[in-house]
């Protein structure tokens, strides 16, 4: 039975002479417009500026030319390839009455011989192959993306930016480090309140005080390592507050219920529902999917071998689950996963451990959907007293 969330084929009957269909290959400055057009025998190809306005009159002089073939339009449908541009335009078409779609770009299959040709007319070409064969309903044919809103886009920008964020205060902190462990200096601190202040003691192990240009370059790197940190400090300052203001709300709510689960912290669970739990996904195989955390498998004849994970999902949902698995073991120690690891893991070999922590990785971020989404929660799970 097909699902009401199923991207993968389209669920409305294609009629073929009433629609016309366009795929556009995006770029930066120009997009490449390929059309399909009832009762013309040309497939149009247009190329123009990068701009809304100019796409939808290439759309409507199409239109007007299938209905003077004879053939009155109903439906227009139109797809691109999920990129930079993100999902601005279908938000827009759509407001205009166009159907819009963005495809994956991994589920558009492409020749595999080492030197093909790459041109945008071709790949606009593979691009209308993919999209007419979903029109039609043809199951796993292509693959579309959720549209998100502007909203739940806007939602995952400030756990998006403490990441960069937090990662430029690592990159400052070793180039710190290194840049005194070059003069012999190893017991500085960059992260003391007053590591500023102490630069100008500092002297090498003969004696020496830092050079002048050495310390101008410490010193405006101390300059952005505060202004960073304040930055963090003020994300996560508006993150609380804004769960204190209004707990209600429905991802409010799945935060609150995921703090209670001893060993997840306010960042880790917000990350986890902004980026994936936010999302009608449809079993525990989908969100096991979304995350990337499934196996992929090869087979050929007698040959069966895993390659390890598809990594084809969210990368930051992966990253955070194995994080946060190796500090489940630490925080749910007594719990039912931590002792389906360990008995999985009694000949203690290091690769046993690394490809085991994945399968408890997939399991713990199955547990956790179903405890935001069902409230179901498996027994053994030590969980914090509700405030």
């Amino acid at each position: 039975m097909p699902q009401s969330n199923d991207l993968s084929r389209s669920l409305v009957a294609l009629d073929q002479d009433s629609t016309l269909i366009a795929v556009i290959e995006m770029g930066q400055a120009s997009w490449l417009v390929a059309g399909i057009l009832p009762g013309v025998q040309r497939h149009p190809l247009k190329k123009i500026a990068a701009d809304q306005d100019l796409l939808l009159l290439v759309l409507r002089r199409w239109k007007d030319e299938a209905e003077k073939a004879g053939r009155p339009i109903n439906r227009m449908a139109v797809a691109f390839e999920a990129g930079r541009d993100g999902f601005w335009l279908v938000r827009w078409l759509r407001a205009h009455e166009i159907e819009a779609y963005v495809i994956h770009p991994s589920s558009v299959p492409v020749n595999r011989e080492h030197r093909r040709a790459k041109t945008d007319r071709l790949d606009t070409e593979l691009l209308k192959r993919a999209f007419l064969g979903w029109l039609r309903g043809e199951p796993d044919h292509c693959s579309m993306a959720a549209i998100p809103t502007l909203e739940e886009e806007d939602a995952k920008r400030p756990g998006r930016e403490r990441e960069s964020l937090v990662g430029e205060r690592t990159r400052i902190i070793n180039r710190i480090k290194s840049a005194l462990a070059r003069l012999g200096i190893r017991n500085f601190k960059p992260t003391l309140r007053k590591a500023p202040q102490r630069l100008e003691a500092l002297r090498t192990p003969e004696g020496a005080a830092l050079p002048p240009n050495m310390l101008a370059e410490l010193q405006r790197d101390m300059a952005r390592l505060s202004f960073v940190k304040q930055q963090i400090e003020e994300i996560e300052s508006a993150r609380l507050e804004r769960l204190q203001r209004a707990p209600g709300d429905r991802r409010n709510a799945m935060v609150l219920h995921l703090t209670r689960v001893v060993g997840i912290g306010v960042e880790t669970a917000d990350m986890l529902v902004q980026e994936i739990f936010c999302r009608e996904l449809r079993d525990r195989k989908a969100v096991a999917r979304y995350a990337g955390l499934t196996g992929a498998p090869s087979e050929s004849g007698k040959k069966r071998r895993e390659r390890g994970l598809a990594k084809s999902g969210n990368a930051r949902v992966r990253r955070g689950m194995l994080q946060l698995a190796w500090g489940f073991l630490v925080h749910q120690k007594g719990g039912p996963l931590a002792e389906w690891y360990r008995a999985r893991t009694a000949d203690a070999r290091g690769g046993t451990r690394k490809v085991m922590i994945v399968a408890l990785a997939r399991k713990l971020l199955i547990v956790l959907w179903r405890l935001v989404t069902t409230g179901e929660a498996p027994e053994g799970l030590l969980l914090r007293r509700a405030t």
